[in-house]
């Protein structure tokens, strides 16, 4: 193989190295092409992650200096050869001098040939649309991954070109997505188990304490802590009831606590509540229980919540929620969408915050070799773990925090969706390993990216701005290879339904018809979307 010569080393500074590019070569390198620097000892290979002239006249000459920098992505041990074995790391640092070489398309497939691992094709290579580019199923799984690009980058058609490539070669597969404005169920069809507002169940006795404080008590001190101690009271009052003999129970009170998962019946905690307030001697003392029991009475009538309150018998129904959420067994279709975009605003971090403690709280519990691993992703992360811990719903942060921190080793893993990085907890991000960042225009975003890499890929992250639609940087344990690559195509049917509005088109004739406004107004008063 005959790779043409484009300049010698002029410099060498930690993964980084300088090359004077020769006159005549210097108009066929391009930014992201890859460079090879041969020596008795191992073959190493770069990125051009830019390209200079320092010193410019006022036109171009035959004399003038140009330079490429280089970023290091990995060696084959051995002189240069035919059949070289590409590692990622560089153990043998370039000499200066050293002729540098561009590399030729039969290096590329190599360097990115599909992995021994279990791997799945997500696109192409942007140097060559003939390299498949491949993720390491596990590693990507496994260790957590983030997909990162500003709003209409391809956030969602990424997703669903990750997810449906798993899937397609996984068909047992079991995932959660929590989806906040209804994109996904379009793009994954007879493949996911939907779940909307109506078909929601998440019974109120599956709150913890802080859950129950935020849907019961009133915001601000001192009335939430009074609210919450004699909340508290009754409610412990009501489980230990339920156990000792009420409908099902087991009579086992061993371990009972406040944030015990069992069931109790709301209307008698109401019943307490009454009874703690006539034992009181002045009035002004009974404020907290008229508040405590106007809301429980307000949201077992509010049909909104319906998918909380609006059990008729309480039973112990936390096996077959499970069971129906993690797709235990998948019955074909290996994943849960939660369209939250009709949950009341005022809880949907609530009901965000349950399920991700439930999904963890079951892996946590399940004995070591019976559980399955799941993957939850969270679609506009940055509402539920920001980087201002003040602005999030603390337990919905902690949950998240913890699957993020102590997922993998009881097999949930983590995957963020986000078009804001920089408002993204970095405690969080910075347990990822695998980083597909689509096109950032945000300078705070790109410098928040370039901080959480896993590894050097300056070259490539130096292109976020100018990256089209369907193209990403993808970099991290997940992929053999830091690498620019263009995901495949979707199907019109594998597409989330999350197309811009086109105003020009619509725009452009006037709208006679009304009657979607009666529709709408129908919709908005019955809460159905």
């Amino acid at each position: 193989m005959e790779r043409r010569a484009i300049g010698y080393v002029a410099g060498v500074e930690g993964a980084q190295a300088t090359v004077v590019l020769a006159p005549e070569a210097y108009g066929d390198v391009a930014v992201g092409a890859m460079a090879v620097i041969p020596s008795p000892r191992s073959m190493v290979f770069g990125l051009v992650q830019s390209l200079s002239t320092p010193s410019p006249g006022e036109a171009a000459s035959p004399h003038d200096r140009h330079l490429a920098q280089l970023a290091l992505l990995g060696e084959s041990p051995g002189p240069e050869t035919e059949a070289f074995s590409f590692q990622r790391g560089v153990s043998h640092s370039p000499r200066l001098g050293a002729t540098v070489r561009l590399a030729e398309s039969a290096d590329l497939v190599r360097i990115y040939a599909k992995p021994t691992k279990s791997s799945v094709a997500v696109g192409a290579l942007h140097q060559d649309p003939d390299v498949p580019a491949y993720v390491v199923v596990d590693d990507f799984l496994g260790k957590h991954f983030a997909v990162l690009g500003t709003t209409g980058s391809g956030k969602s058609c990424t997703v669903a070109v990750l997810l449906r490539s798993v899937l397609t070669a996984h068909r047992d597969g079991h995932i959660v997505l929590l989806d906040p404005h209804d994109e996904y169920a379009a793009a994954f069809g007879d493949m996911a188990e939907l779940v909307t507002p109506d078909t929601l169940s998440l019974p109120y006795w599956l709150l913890d304490f802080e859950e129950l404080t935020q849907v019961f008590c009133s915001a601000g001190q001192p009335y939430r802590e009074v609210e919450a101690n004699i909340l508290k009271d009754c409610v412990m009052t009501a489980k230990a009831e339920y156990l000792r003999g009420g409908a099902g129970g087991s009579g086992d009170e061993a371990g009972l606590t406040i944030d015990t998962p069992v069931p109790y019946r709301l209307a008698r905690v109401a019943e307490l509540l009454k009874v703690g307030m006539g034992k009181l001697d002045k009035p002004e003392s009974s404020i907290p229980y008229l508040r405590l029991t106007t809301r429980i009475d307000a949201l077992r009538r509010d049909r909104r919540f319906a998918f909380m309150f609006g059990q008729l018998t309480i039973e112990d129904v936390m096996g077959e929620l499970l069971s129906r959420y993690l797709r235990l067994p998948g019955d074909g279709r290996p994943m849960t969408i939660f369209n939250l975009a009709g949950v009341p605003a005022e809880i949907v971090d609530v009901v965000v915050s349950v399920l991700c403690r439930l999904i963890f709280d079951f892996a946590l519990w399940t004995r070591r070799g019976q559980g399955v691993p799941v993957l939850l992703v969270c679609e506009e992360a940055h509402r539920y773990v920001p980087r201002d811990g003040a602005a999030a719903f603390a337990p919905t942060r902690r949950a998240l925090s913890r699957i993020a921190k102590e997922g993998r080793k009881y097999g949930v893993s983590l995957g963020l969706v986000t078009q804001r990085p920089s408002e993204i907890s970095e405690t969080v991000l910075s347990q990822v390993n695998t980083l597909f960042a689509l096109r950032m225009s945000n300078e705070q975003d790109q410098l928040f990216v370039r901080r959480a890499m896993p590894e050097n890929a300056a070259g490539l992250l130096s292109a976020l701005p100018a990256l089209r639609t369907q193209e990403a940087v993808a970099v991290g344990e997940g992929v053999p290879v830091p690498m620019r690559i263009r995901l495949r195509d979707l199907a019109a049917e594998e597409r989330p339904q999350s197309d811009t509005a086109r105003f020009s088109e619509v725009w452009s004739a006037p709208c006679n018809d009304k009657g979607f406004i009666a529709d709408t107004l129908d919709r908005w008063r019955r809460q159905v979307r």
